[in-house]
């Protein structure tokens, strides 16, 4: 039987903890409060008040929103590379998820951050680029139909146990939790698109409420 505590003292409970922490405070930096900052914008305040790719793509405009999703990929790659020089596999996969919790509940910023998606891209491309991928590819197909970004990333969110069941059967729970929590991220999302008041992508500037 896997012993988990025996895994943690193999590794140093010191450096787990250490790399979940720093996963988590990765997790923290946000590029679109940052870059909207500097163009005299609280993306808080604007928008949907997401400091998220959508948002600054809607407020902004496509240079920072390019930015922004690049940074926030970037986080989750990181994160669980970290993840894995330190205690292999298993610790990536938990890193990821911290780095994920991170960017949705930062405490620098009152646990107020993004929805998850670029992040959670970044942590599934670096644990396995073909679920990443494939990931990307339900995303793109729900945003080609419908324009709406929100229908893509709830689609890409609920194949995650699918999928990880399929490349990393081991990490099904956790790579799970991810699902739940973009869902219960995106519920405003999902009420308006119910409602079929979900308003639909535009490359233009405009201040429109959208994920």
């Amino acid at each position: 039987m896997y012993d988990f505590y025996q895994w943690v003292l193999s590794i140093g409970i010191v450096y787990f903890v250490l790399a979940i922490v720093i996963a988590y405070f990765l997790g923290n930096i946000s590029p679109a409060t940052i870059i909207s900052k500097a163009a005299r914008i609280d993306i808080r305040k604007k928008g949907s008040g997401n400091p998220g790719t959508t948002n600054v793509l809607r407020v902004i405009g496509p240079k920072a929103a390019a930015i922004t999703l690049a940074i926030d990929i970037i986080k989750g790659v990181v994160a669980v590379l970290i993840g894995k020089y330190i205690g292999g596999e298993t610790l990536a996969v938990i890193c990821g998820l911290a780095v994920f919790i991170g960017h949705i509940w930062p405490i620098v910023f009152k646990f107020k951050g993004g929805k998850g998606i670029a992040t959670g891209f970044g942590v599934l491309l670096t644990l396995n680029y073909v679920f990443a991928l494939i990931c990307l590819a339900i995303a793109a197909i729900g945003f080609v139909v419908s324009k709406r970004v929100s229908v893509g990333s709830l689609l890409s969110a609920l194949s995650i146990p699918i999928i990880a069941n399929y490349f990393m059967p081991d990490y099904v729970v956790l790579l799970s939790a991810m699902t739940v929590i973009i869902f219960v991220k995106h519920r405003s999302n999902i009420k308006r698109l119910i409602k079929g008041e979900e308003p639909k992508v535009s490359f233009k500037k405009e201040e429109r409420n959208e994920s």
